[in-house]
């Protein structure tokens, strides 16, 4: 399944990795633009524990992207928000 999370802080960041590492292909969207680019360098922008070795495994998997456009992160995707409605 194509998942878009919208948010990258400790509840987006943490979701989107976890539904990332059951299979799914995640794209989190964001507005901020340097914590964008360092989650698509591969630096984790928070701490969690257990998270960054999910991270890093899905980064690789390429199951688990970022992007600052919400267009293009919701083309193709279901849709998460941090309160937890699935809509499409």
């Amino acid at each position: 399944m194509k998942i878009t999370v919208v948010g990258t802080g400790y509840v987006g960041l943490v979701t989107g990795t976890c539904l990332a590492e059951t299979g799914n292909t995640v794209t989190c969207v964001d507005i901020d633009e340097k914590k964008v680019a360092k989650l698509k360098s591969g630096q984790i922008t928070i701490f969690e524990p257990g998270l960054e070795k999910l991270f890093d495994r899905n980064i690789k998997e390429e199951r688990l992207t970022f992007t600052t456009d919400l267009a293009e992160g919701i083309k193709e995707a279901g849709f998460f928000d941090n309160e937890w409605r699935m809509a499409k």
